[in-house]
């Protein structure tokens, strides 16, 4: 959300910097970037627990299930309250816009849940449809028109794109300030680098990170494996574990051979 705040402007910063709570205590030394709250979704410390097994009666550690859905709740309660506060405060209502090129299917789903959640927490939306050979100029140009208009704080281009699209030609072109998927370069170099600030963290890796902060699990010092390295979840979620001072990290690709 802080993306949206300061593209909001002077007034949008202020009531940023006034309404948002601190951040609690945890390994995260992204300042403002998301603030977990103090409420635990279990008291434990740690993603395992023990059990007796056996005759012996040996103890193992057994997998707990983590939930995302009552955070995912929490959130947008949250959400939703600081931007009916902003409304209140200001009068204005963060933006997002949306472009979507092609039919396939499981692309239009998550744009379309992408669309609920705005509704639901009250974030003003703006959505295009591109047909399947829509030209990279034309692309750019409804790019471009999100990028210069001062009602639209964050814009999502819907991945993959056809092929026929040079896709890291898009990302770059789009606003730094306005790259919700934090994907643009700067975006993604300062979250590589301790210390920096990106305006905005890829959302698959940031909601790991808050889940594990959620469930009070703790992460520092620990090794970590993350499985595969695509810019949308593997390769982002290495870097914002490195961060959150995980000390060795092994990043893997799975090849299936036939």
């Amino acid at each position: 959300m802080v993306g949206f705040w300061h593209r909001l402007g002077t007034k949008g910063k202020a009531f940023y910097s006034a309404t948002l709570s601190p951040p609690c205590s945890s390994p995260l030394t992204l300042p403002h970037i998301w603030v977990p709250t103090q409420t635990s979704h279990r008291p434990l410390s740690s993603g395992f627990h023990p059990v007796k097994t056996g005759a012996t009666g040996q103890t193992r550690s057994a997998a707990e299930i983590m939930s995302g859905k009552p955070i995912a709740k929490d959130i947008n309660l949250r959400v939703a309250a600081e931007i009916s506060r902003m409304k209140a405060a200001i009068g204005r209502l963060p933006g997002l816009a949306v472009v979507l090129v092609g039919y396939r299917e499981d692309s239009h789903a998550y744009v379309h849940m992408k669309l609920k959640a705005c509704n639901e927490v009250g974030i003003e939306t703006s959505f295009v449809q591109l047909p399947q050979d829509c030209t990279q100029d034309r692309l750019i140009d409804v790019v471009s028109s999100f990028n210069s208009n001062a009602s639209v704080h964050g814009i999502i281009v819907q991945l993959p794109l056809p092929q026929h699209l040079d896709e890291e030609t898009i990302i770059n072109f789009v606003s730094p300030e306005k790259d919700v998927d934090g994907f643009h370069p700067p975006n993604m170099g300062n979250l590589a680098l301790r210390g920096r600030e990106p305006l905005f963290i890829p959302c698959t890796p940031k909601a790991c990170i808050e889940l594990l902060l959620r469930y009070r699990v703790e992460i520092i010092g620990k090794n970590a494996v993350v499985i595969g390295r695509s810019k949308i979840a593997g390769l982002s979620t290495s870097f914002l574990l490195q961060v959150t001072h995980i000390f060795v990290l092994y990043c893997i690709d799975i090849i299936m051979f036939e």
